[in-house]
């Protein structure tokens, strides 16, 4: 676990671990930071259930089981003194406005999602609700028929494959969904029903033991499932609209608009153009501003570097790197 202040190169350190480790022949999860989307917030080596991860606010995260099981990598002990309190009231201030400005991009998101809800309005009543448990059967029949409700659930492990960055809409469908042989595309407008058959896919895969994951959308990160996976069957289900795709050559399509009334839909044309466009709008305000605080945070960073010890961080790497190695040996 690594906790410390920006600029001091949690993300490199975990970034370099990773591919030493790939170098070494083990699996890696990269898991990218929302606010940077070129840095990352955590690797973690499934093979040997070791993980690294940022333990710095917004996502602070306490060690358990301290010493036994886990620790804490503080890079922080690596700056100069010095030449940090010499920036002090920069510092403060800079970390001041990133916090406003990503509270105000929140707040346009939230308003983002009042609008996104009537779109689900709309579309809802268009839809026959039948067609998600027509196309849903057939899926079963298909997939899996020939696995008998087993006496052990599997688990769903949940994740995001998709976030709202400073760059705009960023996702890594592509590393999870193409790996896999089986593939489905749905198709189908927020309200059509997309996030019921993909958690009725979960469903039916963990009553039959198999563990899935399951990603989520990050406007609705609660309920409203985007992709699904079941490794075990190198199956996968991906959701594609005009917010993210994936380039996959597939013959398995489900399209949930072919369950559209178009005669319902028409009524409400004025009423969902301007919600599209609303919508649009707003995301992009909140992107802007998300990038505005990428940027502050940014000048953040040119007060930490330039007072970082990086040949004794170095040497944490070095040691840290040494001492997964050992565990994966103690492990295999």
């Amino acid at each position: 676990m690594h906790q410390e202040e920006p600029g001091v190169g949690k993300s490199s350190f975990m970034k370099r671990i990773g591919a030493a480790m790939i170098d070494k022949g083990f699996d890696a999860e990269y898991h990218h930071c929302s606010s940077d989307n070129h840095s990352i917030d955590g690797v973690l080596f499934p093979q040997i259930g070791v993980a690294l991860i940022d333990g710095t606010a917004p996502h602070v995260v306490d060690p358990k089981n301290p010493g036994a099981v886990d620790e804490i990598l503080h890079l922080g002990d690596f700056w100069k003194e010095d030449g940090m309190r010499a920036n002090k009231r920069q510092i403060l201030e800079n970390n001041a406005l990133v916090g406003k400005l990503f509270a105000r991009a929140y707040q346009y998101l939230a308003a983002a999602k009042c609008i996104y809800d009537d779109m689900i309005v709309i579309h809802k009543e268009a839809t026959n609700a039948a067609g998600v448990y027509l196309e849903l059967e057939k899926i079963v029949a298909a997939e899996f028929a020939a696995w008998p409700i087993s006496d052990k659930m599997g688990k769903v492990r949940k994740l995001f494959a998709s976030a709202i960055t400073p760059g705009g809409l960023r996702n890594y469908l592509e590393t999870i969904i193409s790996r896999h042989k089986n593939i489905y595309i749905i198709k189908g407008a927020a309200g059509t029903g997309t996030q019921v058959l993909l958690s009725k896919v979960v469903e039916h895969a963990v009553r039959r033991g198999f563990d899935a994951e399951a990603y989520y959308c990050p406007m609705e990160p609660e309920h409203k499932v985007e992709h699904v996976v079941i490794p075990e069957l190198s199956l996968a289900f991906t959701t594609s609209n005009k917010y993210h795709s994936v380039d996959i050559n597939t013959d398995k399509m489900v399209d949930l608009n072919g369950y559209i009334h178009k005669a319902v839909l028409e009524k409400h044309k004025d009423a969902l153009k301007y919600d599209v466009e609303t919508f649009d709008a707003i995301l992009d305000k909140a992107i802007a501003t998300i990038k505005k605080a990428k940027e502050t945070h940014d000048v953040l960073e040119t007060f930490y570097i330039p007072n970082m010890k990086f040949d004794e961080v170095q040497v944490c790497w070095e040691k840290t790197l040494a001492r997964i190695l050992a565990y994966a040996e103690e492990v295999s």
